[in-house]
C-alpha cells in the first residue's frame, strides 16, 4: 500500500498480512466480541437464575455472532465508538442489539454483568499473542532452527579457519558453527514456552466488587479461574488492580528479544562469510545489485533482517519495560502501548522471511575453506606446543611464540623446519608433521 505509514502495512504488507488476524483493529474488537460471548454464556452455565430461559439454540446463535463476525460489524462498532468515545462499551451496545435480533431482547443486560473494560482488554490481548505466537510465530521459528540444522548437517566435514577477535585460531567446523546456533535458538525457544499466558479477570479493581454484591453466594473467583481456564485457555492472576500485572507478557517479549539477538549474530556471522567468500549467492534473474555497480549480488537478506529485528527488539524492550509498571490501580499508559503489540511481531516475521530467503541463497565456496587454513599454518603452533608439553619439553608455549606471533603468515615449510629443528624423537617429529590446519579440528 503506497499510502502506507509504516512498511509492515506498506512495503512489506505481503509479509505480514497473516499477523492481521491478530494484531489490527478488526481482531482486537471480534476478540473483545468473543471474550464478551464466551463470558455470557458462562454465567448461564453458573446457573444464573435469571438465565434460566436461555437455551441451546441461543447458544448457537451467540456462537455464530463471533464465527461470522464481519468486517462490516467492526465498522459499526467503531461507528458506535466515535459516540461513546469507548471502545469496549461500543461493543457491549453491538452485543445488545445482536441480543435483540436472537430473541435475547430481556437479558441483555447480562452483558458485560459486572465487569470493568480491563477484564475484556486483559484477556483478549494475550489471547490475541497467545495465538498468533502458536499459529504464525511459532512455525516460522521451528522452521528457521530446522533449515539452520540442516545445513549445520550438510556442511559438518567441512574445515574452516576459525576467528576469535578477528585473528585466525585453532580450526573448527562450518557445520559446528552453525549447531551453535541452534543450540542457543532451541535453550531460548524452550524457556519462551514455559512462560504462562496470564489474564487479569476480576472487575473494576480486581475484587469481585460488583459480582459479590449482586450474587453474594458464588463463589467468583472459582468462576473466573474456570471461564479464563477453560474457556479462554490460559491462567487467570488472583491479585490484581483494574489491570494485568503484565509480568509474564513482559517475559514472553524479554524471550523473543533474546531469540532475536541470537538472529541478529546469525545474520552478522553471515554477511561476514559472505564479505570473506565463504560463501557465494545464487543470482536471481532480473535481480539487481547495485545501481552502479552490475557485478554486485548482495548480502541484503540478512541485513534487512538484521535491521527488522533491531526494530523489533527496541519495541519488544519497551513494552516489556514498561507494561508492568501503572500508577495504584491503573492508568492508561497500558492501554495506548499494547495497541502497538502487533509492531514487533510484524517486524520479527518479516525478518524470519528474509532469513530464510537469505539461507536458501547460500552457495558454499569450499577453494577459499582451503585457501584460508592453508595461508594460516600458525594455527598448529597451539597444536604442536601442548604435544610438546605432553613430552615435558621445556617452554614450548615460548618457542611457539617466537616462531609465529605478529607474523604475517607462516608455511608449511617453515613449521616443519622448525619441528626438526625440536630436541625430540623422529617419532614425536613424525606425529607433528601430521598436523595440519585442516585436520586439526578437535571433536
Amino acid at each position: 500500500m503506497l499510502t502506507a505509514i509504516s512498511p509492515i502495512d506498506g512495503r512489506y504488507a505481503a509479509r505480514t498480512k497473516e499477523l492481521q488476524a491478530y494484531f489490527s483493529e478488526f481482531a482486537l474488537i471480534k476478540y473483545r466480541v468473543f471474550v464478551e460471548v464466551e463470558y455470557f454464556k458462562a454465567l448461564v452455565n453458573i446457573p444464573l437464575p435469571q438465565l434460566k430461559a436461555v437455551d441451546d439454540k441461543h447458544l448457537a446463535a451467540l456462537d455464530e455472532i463471533v464465527q461470522n463476525f464481519s468486517l462490516a460489524n467492526a465498522e459499526s462498532i467503531k461507528a458506535t465508538e466515535r459516540v461513546t468515545n469507548h471502545d469496549v462499551k461500543a461493543v457491549e451496545y453491538f452485543l445488545k442489539d445482536k441480543f435483540d435480533e436472537i430473541g435475547l431482547s430481556p437479558v441483555k443486560e447480562f452483558i458485560h454483568f459486572g465487569l470493568t473494560s480491563q477484564d475484556i482488554n486483559n484477556t483478549a490481548n494475550p489471547l490475541m499473542a497467545k495465538l498468533a505466537v502458536e499459529n504464525i510465530y511459532t512455525p516460522a521459528l521451528e522452521s528457521i532452527i530446522q533449515n539452520i540444522g540442516t545445513l549445520a548437517t550438510e556442511w559438518k566435514d567441512i574445515p574452516m579457519l576459525a576467528r576469535t577477535h578477528g585473528q585466525p585460531a585453532s580450526p573448527t567446523r562450518l557445520g559446528k558453527e552453525f549447531l551453535v546456533f541452534v543450540e542457543r535458538l532451541k535453550t531460548q525457544y524452550a524457556l519462551m514456552r514455559q512462560i504462562p499466558y496470564e489474564a487479569k479477570f476480576g472487575g473494576a479493581t480486581g475484587n469481585y466488587n460488583a459480582h459479590y454484591v449482586a450474587y453474594p453466594n458464588i463463589d467468583w473467583p472459582a468462576f473466573g479461574d474456570n471461564f479464563v481456564e477453560n474457556h479462554l485457555g490460559m491462567h487467570r492472576s488472583q491479585y490484581t488492580t483494574q489491570i494485568a500485572h503484565y509480568d509474564n507478557e513482559a517475559a514472553l517479549y524479554q524471550s523473543m528479544k533474546r531469540i532475536n539477538t541470537i538472529l541478529i549474530d546469525l545474520c552478522r556471522d553471515i554477511w561476514t562469510y559472505i564479505s570473506m567468500e565463504y560463501f557465494k549467492q545464487k543470482v536471481i534473474k532480473g535481480e539487481v545489485g547495485s545501481s552502479a555497480m552490475p557485478h554486485k549480488v548482495n548480502p541484503i537478506d540478512f541485513e534487512n533482517a538484521e535491521g527488522n529485528l533491531g526494530l523489533a527488539n527496541a519495541i519488544f524492550g519497551h513494552l516489556s519495560d514498561k507494561l508492568p509498571i501503572s500508577r495504584m490501580q491503573r492508568d492508561l499508559t497500558d492501554s495506548t502501548v499494547l495497541r502497538n503489540v502487533g509492531v514487533p511481531f510484524g517486524h520479527t516475521i518479516i525478518a524470519f522471511k528474509s532469513i530464510q530467503k537469505g539461507l536458501s541463497k547460500l552457495l558454499l565456496n569450499e577453494s577459499k575453506f582451503r585457501e584460508d587454513l592453508d595461508n594460516n599454518w600458525m594455527v598448529v603452533a597451539e597444536a604442536i606446543q601442548n604435544v610438546l608439553r605432553r613430552e615435558g619439553y621445556p617452554k614450548p608455549y615460548e618457542a611457539l611464540k617466537e616462531l609465529t606471533r605478529g607474523k604475517v603468515s607462516i608455511n608449511q615449510a617453515e613449521i616443519h623446519e622448525f619441528i626438526d629443528e625440536l630436541a625430540v624423537s623422529d617419532a614425536i617429529k613424525a606425529e607433528l608433521k601430521v598436523i595440519r590446519p585442516d585436520n586439526y579440528l578437535g571433536v
